[in-house]
């Protein structure tokens, strides 16, 4: 935000000083600028008369102004002990306190003033400012009311006056407040600055972009108009906008912390975490105590896999700011991924301490717990899906969610999708449990995956969620529903296959395929974004697979990554199924009765790989050092799929050793198949 302060210089001086014409002179500097000769006439004066009331007051004035605080503290109370019932030295020197941050003192100060002469509307406002400071923001806005009863059209009061308005969570009357400043004062840069504030807290953002456009016209030296703008263009994920923004900003005052800092959560939102890791260094250089710089660089160093490092820079936000909920949320991701279970939980619970409703930090923890099985308060902490920033599972229903308390017989229930498709996979088979609680059951999946859930083993009608017409009675996410059952490892319904192959494409692709040799569906890579960070490898680590005599692997990739297939490694076999391979609006349908061709599946951690294990298909999942929560921790089998098998890293990022273990369990695969008669070699 932008605070403006007003001070007042005396328009003339109170008692005649010798020589007249100097003090005046000095004065007359003083309102033109001219700071140097002013500041050398009084002290000319002072070194005649150092008990000169005026020209005590008015260097402190200027001292003040040219950010010499200590010097003007002096000067203003030696004008105080010589003229202790002149308002304005009072107010003057609540400003000079302000900026040193003692602000009861500062309110201390303006009180005297206003004792002094009631109707003071600057020292009114002034006033404000520091109880602002102090987050008293009532007494604030009282104070800001004061100063706009005394004197209505004070639009700088009207503008300070919105700045508690928006501390107080009202935006709407914040606003109201600086459109008043501005129809007062239309060129009033810091009133247009902070209505770009309360439209941001109004989510009206192309008007906040609007008035930071006219403050920046009003003012385009001043960097905080550019780097709020920075701020929304990142928020709306106008990246590269929101850095030319930044950059803006520190064109103009490279000394800027905030907009290094912020600079760099943009660049690793681009995915250029060596380039924030830059650009909160050069934040951290300018102010070394700004804990929110340490905890993004933290998340830079994350990306960077330098998770120690990571550690390192949290603690020193912690230590600079012992509770910074950010910093503590980030130390836990960093020990997660360090597979510190217990020390990650227990940085989750301290963000929780500080801030109870901090719902992405719940859905961490819930990651951590389920991932380590603890399903009960798993379950219920990943409910705060629904209310994080990014929300899943959060879709709008006049009728209630059902978690499992109210009983379901004779009753409709409307189950819809949410988050990826491998999770509507891999959860569909829940419907079953609410078949046999007694309920009909309505059935939302993704549109691409509907014909594909037209096989599954359970009764139940399809339909559009956004259909109006739709009655029933609860509603429930698919996710949600393991909390409802009150699902744990004893009991989650493990059943296989619950989803089916179309046999009418089976036999086609059969045929195309052929019988020969060990016949092995491959997938490396999901869709592209966080959710699929590490766990997805290149195509060639199956190299060394296609060279075993009898291998023959078979691509069952769509999209993202399908172009590693143009750049193989020389000599390496990969079979490719055509540009007719699910190529319709249906996902998954080939690819299920391909699956049933198959062998075996080989899969990093997608949707592919949940579809092989609904299907009942033979499948090795490759999986990264800490998984996805499903797959649980060392165990090399999966209880939500009985005919799959998991192959985990043992170190960060390894694939090479996936792999051997891998090819070392196809070989002896391929031995029992030689052995059983089972293995067609070709000639």
């Amino acid at each position: 935000m932008k605070q403006g302060k007003g001070f007042r210089v005396p328009p003339k001086a109170s008692r005649p000083a010798p020589p007249p014409q100097t003090l005046q002179k000095a004065l007359t500097l003083h309102q033109q600028g001219a700071f140097a000769e002013a500041k050398r006439l009084y002290e000319e004066i002072l070194e005649h008369n150092p008990a000169h009331f005026d020209a005590l007051h008015l260097s402190g004035l200027l001292a003040y102004q040219t950010s010499r605080l200590a010097e003007a503290e002096g000067l203003f109370r030696k004008a105080i002990s010589i003229k202790p019932t002149f308002a304005p030295v009072h107010s003057n020197f609540g400003l000079a306190l302000h900026d040193m941050n003692r602000f009861d003192d500062a309110v201390a100060s303006y009180d005297r003033a206003i004792t002094l002469n009631p109707d003071d509307a600057e020292a009114l406002s002034n006033r404000g400012l520091a109880l602002q400071a102090l987050k008293r923001f009532d007494d604030a806005l009282a104070s800001f009311d004061k100063a706009i009863a005394i004197q209505p059209g004070y639009a700088l009061a009207w503008s300070n006056r919105g700045l508690a308005l928006r501390d107080l969570k009202r935006p709407d009357a914040a606003l109201a407040s600086f459109d008043r400043a501005i129809a007062l004062s239309p060129a009033h840069y810091e009133a247009w600055l902070n209505r770009g504030l309360a439209l941001q807290d109004l989510a009206r953002m192309g008007e906040a972009l609007a008035s930071y456009e006219k403050a920046i016209a009003l003012k385009p030296a001043d960097a905080s108009a550019w780097s709020n703008m920075g701020n929304i263009l990142k928020d709306l994920t106008r990246l590269p906008d929101a850095i030319a923004c930044y950059d803006k900003a520190i064109s103009v005052k490279p000394d800027y912390p905030d907009a290094w800092s912020n600079r760099g959560l943009a660049l690793q939102e681009l995915k250029r975490p060596a380039e924030a890791l830059e650009s909160y260094d050069r934040a951290i250089a300018l102010k070394p105590d700004h804990a929110e710089a340490y905890s993004n660089r933290g998340m830079a160093l994350q990306d960077l896999n330098r998770l120690h490092d990571a550690l390192a820079s949290y603690d020193k936000a912690i230590s600079i700011n012992p509770d910074h909920v950010e910093a503590w949320s980030n130390r836990g991701l960093s020990n997660k991924a360090l597979r510190r279970f217990d020390m990650a939980l227990a940085d989750c619970d301290r963000a929780i301490s500080i801030k109870a409703d901090h719902f992405e930090v719940q859905w961490n923890k819930s990651l951590i717990l389920l991932l380590t099985g603890q399903f009960a308060e798993g379950w219920r902490l990943y409910e705060a899906r629904k209310a994080k920033k990014e929300r899943s599972g959060h879709l709008a229903f006049n009728k209630p969610l059902w978690l499992g308390e109210e009983g379901l017989r004779g009753k409709t229930i409307l189950a819809h999708r949410e988050q990826g498709m491998g999770d509507t996979i891999q959860f569909c088979r829940y419907l079953a449990r609410l078949n046999d609680a007694g309920a009909r059951v309505l059935f939302a999946p993704p549109r691409q995956l509907r014909a594909l859930m037209r096989s599954l083993d359970a009764a139940f009608d399809i339909v559009d969620e956004n259909d109006q017409t739709l009655a029933f009675d609860y509603h429930a996410p698919l996710l949600s529903l393991p909390l409802a059952f009150r699902t744990d490892l004893s009991s989650l319904p493990a059943a296989v296959p619950y989803l089916k192959a179309e046999q009418d494409r089976i036999e086609p692709w059969r045929k195309k395929i052929g019988q020969d040799g060990f016949r092995i569906g491959v997938c490396w890579q999901g869709s592209t974004g966080k959710i699929d960070a590490g766990r997805s490898f290149p195509v060639s680590q199956f190299e060394a697979l296609s060279r075993i005599p009898g291998v023959r692997l078979i691509s069952l990739h769509k999209g993202e990554g399908e172009a590693q297939l143009h750049d193989l490694p020389q000599g390496m076999k990969l079979e490719t199924l055509g540009d007719d391979f699910d190529a319709g609006a249906d996902a998954f349908l080939d690819t299920a009765a391909v699956m049933a061709c198959c062998d075996l599946v080989i899969s990093s951690d997608t949707a592919v790989a949940h579809l092989a294990g609904a299907l009942g298909v033979r499948t090795w999942v490759a999986l990264q050092y800490v998984p996805d929560w499903r797959w649980l921790m060392e165990r090399d089998d999966c209880p939500w799929y009985p005919t799959m098998r998991l192959f985990r890293q043992t170190t960060d990022g390894d694939w090479t050793g996936v792999f051997e273990a891998i090819g070392q369990a196809l070989v002896q695969e391929l031995d029992r198949a030689l052995k059983d008669g089972a293995l067609i070699c070709p000639p």
